[in-house]
Formats: structure tokens, sequence, C-alpha cells
């Protein structure tokens, strides 16, 4: 079995561009194309275009495909609107989470759950399994798409001029099939930046055609191509988890403050419901360590796995953390004991090699795009 990366649609076409590329979950990803500063500041103030095929599709189709998809994940599928997205989870039978996922009802009987690129396998083996006993078929469908995302204010005008779906009744967490740029595409009203934009859904033979005509069409407004440097700093702006950082399966949803994605009202089992909702218990009578977000007083960046500390004691751990383009100051979201969770909370700091830096205990996110 070859160990070589796995190269998108777009590969050549990075290379072209100069991009930067890293191996991210198995698979050769752009980094960055020029100044991942001025990339973020871009989908931020104008528009940015991301390649993201390798996030994994998974369609469930069938009679019993909702129940499946019950059973086997922590969310209410049935009152999804054919057209309509959610946010969701995966859990192990003991209430750890195996990812985040986005689940899009494309039909009545018909179902795309989007996986993290390092867990899709994982993902697609769980429910696959979890499936078995429903009237239900699941498909692997990671190599039957690209994936891009425009992002950013002026993203709705670029797209809005090579399409003429109805950008404008589009919601958040909504998608509809559609063309642009006479590209077959499901056109969803989501992202991972904090910012509008949408993410499309599209055959990997036309994801060249795609690209080039997003950018051409970008080009006055601004649009600059985007690596995945830049998405991990807007996403930690936004106060957006990251899966193998703010949630892993050591944690149930609950323990990373996200029980809301979990539905105990909905009809039936689901894999780990007992073991979740003794931590719903858990949470309700003891609230467990909050996720809360650090702004440095000073310039020094805090990395995962970095201590927090308070009175000469840890009371938390850095999950994520990265220079802020748009505060310009370091910031970080970490796990810290209830008694240091709230904002403003003074005498809080991040063991950094054996110093002690300042930092100030702010709610998330860090930025609020306006509407």
């Amino acid at each position: 079995m070859s160990n070589a990366p796995r190269l998108t649609a777009l590969d050549a076409l990075h290379r072209s561009l100069g991009a930067t590329m890293t191996d991210f979950a198995g698979w050769d990803m752009p980094l960055r194309y020029g100044s991942e500063r001025d990339e973020h500041t871009a989908v931020r103030t104008r528009a940015g275009l991301f390649d993201l095929s390798h996030m994994g599709e998974i369609t469930v189709t069938g009679p019993q495909a909702v129940q499946a998809l019950d059973y086997a994940l922590v969310g209410n599928m049935s009152t999804i609107g054919v057209g309509r997205a959610r946010y969701t989870m995966i859990c192990q039978e003991d209430g750890g989470i195996v990812d985040d996922l986005i689940v899009y009802r494309l039909g009545e009987h018909e179902y795309m759950v989007v996986a993290n690129a390092g867990n899709a396998q994982v993902v697609l083996d769980a429910i696959t399994e979890r499936a078995a006993a429903f009237d239900a078929e699941v498909r692997d469908d990671r190599d039957n798409y690209a994936l891009l995302a425009i992002q950013g204010p002026e993203s709705p005008a670029v797209l809005a001029s090579l399409t003429d779906a109805d950008l404008d009744g589009l919601k958040y967490y909504a998608g509809l099939p559609g063309t642009v740029a006479g590209v077959p595409a499901l056109i969803a009203r989501t992202g991972y930046t904090g910012e509008d934009g949408f993410e499309l859904f599209v055959a990997p033979a036309d994801a060249e055609k795609l690209w080039r005509a997003l950018t051409d069409a970008g080009r006055d407004a601004g649009l600059v191509p985007c690596g995945l440097s830049c998405r991990d700093t807007l996403r930690l702006e936004a106060g957006m988890p990251l899966y193998g950082h703010e949630l892993t399966t050591a944690l149930t949803p609950f323990d990373a403050g996200l029980g809301r994605v979990v539905k105990f009202e909905k009809e039936g089992d689901f894999v780990g419901r007992a073991a979740l909702e003794a931590a719903a218990e858990r949470a309700a009578a003891k609230a467990p360590r909050k996720l809360v977000g650090l702004i440095a007083e000073g310039r020094r960046v805090p990395r995962a796995g970095f201590s927090v500390v308070a009175d000469g004691q840890v009371v938390g751990e850095v999950t994520s953390g990265a220079p802020s383009v748009t505060l310009g100051k370091p910031i970080a979201m970490a796990y810290v004991d209830a008694a240091h969770a709230a904002p403003g909370t003074s005498g809080v700091g991040v063991d950094i090699r054996g110093t002690h830096e300042a930092y100030e205990v702010v709610a998330l996110p860090f930025y609020k795009r306006q509407k």
C-alpha cells in the first residue's frame, strides 16, 4: 500500500500558483500561496478561495436513512428539512467524540455527511457498521467530490456573478443544487472562517474550471487563493473547535461545552446515549473545565498542550494558539477550571517554556463579523 499523500484535483494548479504544500491527514494540501497574514486579511475584508477537497463525503440513502443516522449520530436528523444542513457529532459508546460533522439533507431519503479529513475513514466505518441494521445504504463518496470554499464579505457578490441560484434566499447552513460557471454544484452557505461564504461540492473533473472562473470573477473584488494556514487562524479567531485540539475521544460534547448538539429527546436509542446522559448529569452537578479564549498581554504565542496557570497551580491547558491578525496579539483557546473561566478573571497566565506569561480570559469568539 502506497504511503504517498493523496492529491486533490487542483494539485497541479496549486503548484502553478507557487503554493507551499504540506501533508495534511494524508493529503498534499496548500498551506499558503504567499503571506498567510495577507490571505487571512483578504478573507476578513474581501474574499478568499480555498481547496477543501480533502474533506470526507459519505452519502446515506434509503427508506431508513434518517433512522440509521439518528442511531449513528448524537443529533436529531429527522428534523432537518430538505435543502438544510446541521452541525452534529458522532460519539463512541463511552461518549467520547469521534468527529464533528455537517449533515446535509439532499432529498427525501438522501443525506450527505461531511467528516474531517483525518477522521473520514473512521467515520465511514462507524456509520457503515451502525447502519447495518437499517434499510439504508452507506456510500463512500470521497472520490466523487471536489470541495471549493469562497469565504469573506465579497463572496456573495462574486458567486452571484457566476450563478442564477437564489443566493439571497440561501440561509446559513442550507444547501441547494445549482450551476456555477456552467458547472453543476451543491451550493452550501457554510464555512469555517467566521465570515459569510459558500462551500461548493462539484465533480473533481470540474474543479479547475470552477476555480479559474471564481478567480477571474473575484479579481476586481480582491479575491485571493488561501491555504490551510490562514484557515486555522480564521477559525481560531471565530472560536470554532478543531478536531484533535478542542475535540477528542477523551472528551464528551458536554466536556467541550457543546452539549446542545446532543438530542436526548429524539426517538429510539443512539450510540453513546447512556454515557452521554451520565455526562450531562455530571456537567450539571459540577461544571467541567470550560473552553475559553485567552488574549496575550505580551508577544509570546501559546501552543497546544501548554499549561494554563493561576496562583502557581495548573488550572487548564491550551488547545490552540496563534498570533491573531485581526486583534494584533497572540490568542489561544484553552480548557480551564470553572473557577478561572469567567471573562476578566485576573491572575491567569500560560506557562511558555518556564515563564508564566500573563493572559486575559475572554468569552469566545474573539471575532464576530458585522451582519
